[in-house]
């Protein structure tokens, strides 16, 4: 017994010390505009999205380019007749030769108009990005807003717990308090401790993420700030569920994405069967003493004959990759509709659990408190009368800091599955 007891009071003084020694970082007070802000101005990824959306657009300038024309220039080297390299005169042969390739069946618009939809897409990429790290931000954001509220609780109720085992200490053999009570208290204080030293690791790892979609630096501890009557004042039902579905159809970036890839197949199968239509390559020469004619001057073109390869596969392929898409979308539309349906069923949810909440709670079971601590300290409660409200009260106010967090995630979900923010 006396040996736990002993382990007991290290670990709580262990605990403490590591709680007390966490480094020292920077704070960065942020409303939810500046973190948005900061996050356009120095996003990375968004960065990188923007340098692709250059690169794609720069295909449409190279699909728009004509196929540049060929010059070949010949002229003989060694005459056997003169025993002589490089004759000239009368006994010297040079050929010329221009050449131009004619796309036919309009393979070169074609090639503009895949282009023009592939930058669409990367710019649909680029936005789909944008639409997830803002939704990871605010929700981060509000979450770890939440839980430095409920670490604000694990800090008051260990620092009473810690002023009345500082009180038994200086108590101890004097018998006035039984050793019994004293494990009781410093178990609770213990149990306190370790659970608020694991919330600092939540809030840490959320703070990590969150400096990362911000470029942050590694030392600033970020400080959300919210305006909780702006929050208060949130109702799923200020907009129907056919208005939230419908600015989903014109606004989810994944759904466009999926409409993009429809139409760049398409796209490409009428590029293919314009590819099974060989080209044309017209030419001009001129050949000084190598024809029946001294100073011949000829005009010619060439095409291939297409008995083979009429690029029957690709266009295959171009076809059945028209219906894949098509599934995608249709699944993708469907996966919309339900996404908008169920955000704004939980969010009616989390709104009808938070308003059953009185606004009063908080600040009566925290009044409550202080007047239990006081009790306890003159002994007009038991022991277990005041661990129980010390739990009763830790319980409840992380529940509803809890609920409250769910309630702000629902309206986050609703704008993300929308892609508009219908609610800030």
């Amino acid at each position: 017994m006396f040996k736990n007891r002993i382990f007991l009071v290290l670990c709580i003084i262990f605990s403490s010390i590591l709680l007390r020694a966490q480094p020292r970082q920077d704070t960065l007070r942020l409303t939810l505009p500046e973190a948005e802000k900061m996050f356009l101005d120095s996003n990375f990824q968004l960065l990188a999205g923007r340098y692709n959306i250059d690169a794609s657009k720069a295909m449409i300038i190279q699909a728009r380019l004509w196929p540049n024309p060929n010059f070949s220039i010949s002229h003989g080297l060694y005459s056997g007749t003169l025993n002589k390299f490089f004759p000239t005169g009368t006994n010297d042969e040079t050929t010329v030769n221009l050449s131009q390739l004619i796309q036919l069946a309009g393979k070169r618009n074609k090639q503009v108009k895949l282009a023009q939809a592939g930058a669409q897409l990367t710019e649909f990429q680029f936005f789909d990005l944008m639409r997830t790290l803002k939704y990871t931000l605010r929700t981060d954001f509000f979450h770890i807003y939440y839980l430095e509220q409920s670490a604000g609780i694990y800090n008051e109720e260990i620092r009473a717990l810690q002023q009345i085992v500082n009180a038994f200490n200086e108590q101890a053999g004097k018998g006035y308090i039984s050793e019994k009570e004293v494990i009781r208290i410093r178990a609770q204080l213990y149990t306190f401790q370790s659970e608020y030293s694991d919330l600092i690791g939540q809030i840490n790892d959320l703070q990590s993420e969150l400096r990362l979609v911000l470029q942050a630096k590694p030392g600033i501890y970020l400080n959300p700030v919210t305006d909780s009557s702006l929050l208060d004042k949130l109702d799923p039902g200020q907009y129907p569920l056919s208005t939230l579905v419908d600015s989903a159809y014109h606004n989810r970036t994944d759904l466009q994405m999926a409409r993009a890839n429809t139409n760049i197949n398409r796209l490409n199968y009428n590029y293919q069967k314009a590819l099974a239509v060989p080209d044309l390559t017209l030419s001009l020469g001129y050949d000084e003493a190598g024809s029946f004619l001294t100073n011949y001057y000829g005009i010619g073109a060439s095409i291939d004959l297409p008995f083979f390869n009429r690029n029957q596969g690709n266009i295959r392929s171009a076809r059945a990759q028209i219906a894949s898409s098509q599934a995608v979308e249709k699944s993708t539309q469907a996966t919309v509709e339900e996404n908008v349906s169920a955000a704004l069923q939980k969010a009616f949810a989390q709104q009808k659990l938070y308003r059953t909440v009185d606004p009063k709670f908080y600040g009566d079971f925290s009044r409550l408190l202080h007047e239990v601590v006081v009790n306890y300290q003159k002994r007009n409660i038991s022991i277990l009368d005041f661990l129980d409200f010390y739990d009763s009260y830790k319980q409840n106010t992380l529940q509803l800091n809890s609920i409250q967090f769910n309630r702000v995630s629902a309206f986050e979900d609703i704008n993300y599955y929308t892609g508009t923010n219908f609610f800030n």
